[in-house]
């Protein structure tokens, strides 16, 4: 993999790539002022409809504005075309996997994967084995982030198959594009990502365990004071469905209702924003005040969907990402389309012999870890961040993976000084019910620091409107 990143926008040879000429003729004839004036006033909305983003740990305050930048990202219909059908691939192994893993167990039985990583994993729900679920579907809806790098290949970084968020900043991304600008959507054939909610909607109706014609589908939140709420509230309304707690629900014979103003209403598909240890305090945790006590029961019972199911987290789990192009191979026996980023496995000797050899030049990740945190980028370490993360490696080498520092992509954004390559990645949306849609494009999230690789909006990401071409 080339060290020198690939630009989105221009060409080694500073040339302007062909999709993007039409927004760069545009830019030259925009005056500054325009610019900055239209970035403070998407600040003022966002903030004003309260699309926020709570930081956990933060002194300052809990709620802060995910920075949102004007230049969008454009990808052209022909590499769409690729994403989505390896995207595709990806996750119809995935869901084959997880189907396997908590029934018949056949890819265990060859040995492509340690059982160990299976049963000891912290995602592994035992509970799940032999539950059927409505459609063998496991990961109804799941982001897959994906980075560019050498010469502009495209490999998967991580699967997010447990309660995948972002789309909500993906539609509002978009609808802001389109009030400051829409001169440029009168230039650009750009595909839609409005439908989303429509989308989805249908994708939970669709695995309905009653097969009911008119199913009742809930959006369980764990509350306000969640990260995501924001997304969580943005999603029910638009589907025009509840957004509920788990208190405004309750089990009665194995089967669920949720308490209205008219009575108890029957409840077929809850699309849960909430973690496996959180939903039944009868089945995990015993103190959780979020969840449904005997939600567990029902699911078993097959009357009610949660999407995602229950035990999804084991596929998406870091320890279990270097297999995915084992499975596309053994469930679908095909080569994957869309490459993994090289990964050493830090539990095997030979893997953490050589990460140490080289910790400076890698990324260091926690299996379980998620939003930027417990991790190293070995290039932008100190000496002693390096040298602690060494002995966390040596004491418990079973807890990281490692990965080369890929240059990521980078693409022109407004910062302080003007106009600025910065480092994005993308996270695509695969819903899977009776079928598998995408949307086209995804959540581009933009690394605002200079030099920095962590996009997360956790870590002081932004985001981006993501365009892809329908010609």
């Amino acid at each position: 993999m080339s060290a020198i990143p690939f630009d989105e926008m221009n060409t080694s040879g500073g040339e302007v790539r062909h999709h993007y000429q039409d927004f760069s003729r545009w830019l030259e004839h925009q005056a500054p002022e325009r610019l900055q004036n239209k970035r403070a006033e998407a600040d003022l909305i966002f903030r004003r409809v309260g699309i926020t983003f709570a930081v956990y740990g933060e002194e300052s305050g809990t709620e802060r504005l995910i920075p949102f930048d004007i230049v969008p990202r454009v990808i052209t219909a022909a590499e769409w075309k690729i994403l989505e059908a390896g995207l595709r691939q990806r996750v119809q192994a995935l869901n084959m996997f997880l189907k396997d893993i908590y029934n018949e167990q056949k890819i265990l039985a060859t040995g492509l994967i340690p059982p160990e990583q299976i049963f000891n994993n912290e995602q592994y729900r035992p509970e799940m084995q032999g539950v059927k679920v409505a459609g063998d579907i496991y990961a109804h809806i799941a982001g897959v982030d994906v980075v560019r790098a050498g010469e502009g290949e495209f490999y998967v970084l991580e699967d997010n198959l447990r309660v995948p968020s972002g789309v909500s900043y993906m539609l509002e991304n978009r609808k802001m594009m389109m009030r400051l600008f829409p001169e440029l959507f009168a230039r650009n054939r750009v595909a839609p990502v409005e439908h989303y909610p429509d989308n989805l909607l249908e994708n939970l109706r669709s695995v309905s365990p009653q097969n009911s014609t008119d199913p009742t589908v809930v959006l369980l939140t764990p509350g306000m004071y969640n990260s995501a709420y924001f997304e969580h509230a943005f999603l029910a309304q638009q589907m025009g469905i509840e957004l509920v707690e788990g208190k405004d629900m309750f089990v009665d014979e194995e089967v669920l209702y949720m308490r209205t103003t008219q009575g108890p209403k029957r409840v077929d598909v809850i699309y849960r924003r909430l973690d496996d240890d959180f939903l039944d305090p009868l089945a995990f945790r015993e103190d959780s005040q979020l969840g449904v006590p005997g939600l567990l029961s029902v699911y078993r019972a097959g009357n009610v969907t949660l999407a995602n199911a229950i035990g999804t987290g084991v596929a998406d789990d870091k320890s279990i990402y270097p297999y995915v192009p084992d499975m596309i191979r053994f469930y679908l026996s095909e080569e994957p389309i869309i490459k993994n980023v090289p990964t050493w496995q830090c539990r095997k000797p030979e893997h953490l012999k050589e990460v140490l050899s080289k910790l400076p030049e890698l990324v260091v990740k926690e299996v379980h870890g998620a939003g930027g945190y417990g991790m190293l980028v070995g290039p932008a370490s100190t000496k002693e961040q390096i040298e602690d993360f060494r002995q966390k490696l040596i004491s418990d080498p079973a807890k990281f993976i490692a990965q080369p520092t890929l240059a990521l992509s980078t693409c022109p954004t407004f910062v302080e000084s003007g106009l600025a390559p910065r480092h994005i990645d993308l996270r695509p949306f695969v819903l899977s019910g009776s079928k598998v849609s995408l949307i086209p494009g995804g959540l581009s999230r933009v690394a605002l620091r200079e030099g920095s690789l962590v996009v997360n909006s956790s870590q002081g990401g932004g985001t981006k409107d993501t365009w892809v071409l329908e010609r």
